[in-house]
């Protein structure tokens, strides 16, 4: 099965060793791994701020650069769901439509390849310690994704899973919102700062790398004591 790596910028910029543990992990289980360069910005923040026609072009090129892509992988729910949004955006639009809407087909985002495309529910993965999860806004509300992370985490030997109180609730990054509205921000993830706190958790998991950055970046600043991981570098966990 081979599969084409969407990085995404948050990755590609901050977060290499997400993207590294996304191919070793999808290679271990059986994937053939390619990265197609000329991939850029999906064109959500953008998007999301109403520059529509800007945020096109980003997506045409995200269009062109996976189109005879067999697979797209994203280690974001954020991305990928961005992606299945092509088809709305280019509805009607003759060149457009039907290429989005074969892209949409195609991409996933990490955890939801492993549990529905590869029939995967234990990757071999170890850590040891008491982990929540973070349910980011967009992977559940927008791709609809929030049983294949649970199910691979649960399957993590030495991994003491507990549910994270008020999980639906948003961390307050929401991409430009936590510049744009940066008190409401704050109170926002200090709310899911306390409820990590809560569980007692060593570790604070999540799919989606902004979210991390908010939560983690927080954490540090306010010296909480859990640590926070991508679910991709947990799931590449095999010490």
């Amino acid at each position: 099965m081979r599969v084409s790596l969407f990085a995404t910028c948050l990755v590609d910029l901050f977060h290499g060793d997400i993207g590294k543990d996304t191919v070793e992990l999808l290679e271990r289980l059986g994937c053939e791994i390619d990265f197609p360069e000329s991939q850029t910005c999906c064109g959500q923040p953008a998007y999301n701020s109403g520059y529509v026609k800007d945020a096109k072009e980003a997506m045409k090129n995200i269009i062109k650069a996976f189109e005879h892509s067999e697979y797209v992988v994203a280690p974001s729910g954020s991305c990928a769901g961005m992606i299945k949004e092509y088809p709305k955006v280019f509805k009607g639009d003759p060149d457009w439509e039907e290429r989005a809407q074969k892209l949409a087909d195609k991409t996933y985002e990490l955890t939801q390849f492993i549990v529905d495309v590869l029939k995967i529910e234990n990757v071999g993965a170890k850590l040891k310690g008491k982990a929540t999860y973070h349910t980011s806004c967009h992977m559940t509300r927008i791709l609809g994704v929030k049983d294949a992370p649970i199910t691979l985490l649960k399957n993590v030997e030495g991994l003491e899973f507990v549910p994270l109180p008020n999980k639906e609730d948003c961390c307050g990054f929401g991409g430009t919102f936590s510049v744009k509205m940066a008190e409401i921000s704050e109170q926002m993830v200090d709310e899911k700062i306390r409820h990590i706190e809560e569980t007692g958790a060593d570790y604070l998991i999540g799919a989606d790398a902004g979210c991390l950055m908010n939560i983690g970046g927080r954490a540090l600043r306010k010296e909480r004591p859990f640590k926070v991981m991508h679910i991709a570098s947990v799931l590449n966990n095999r010490s």
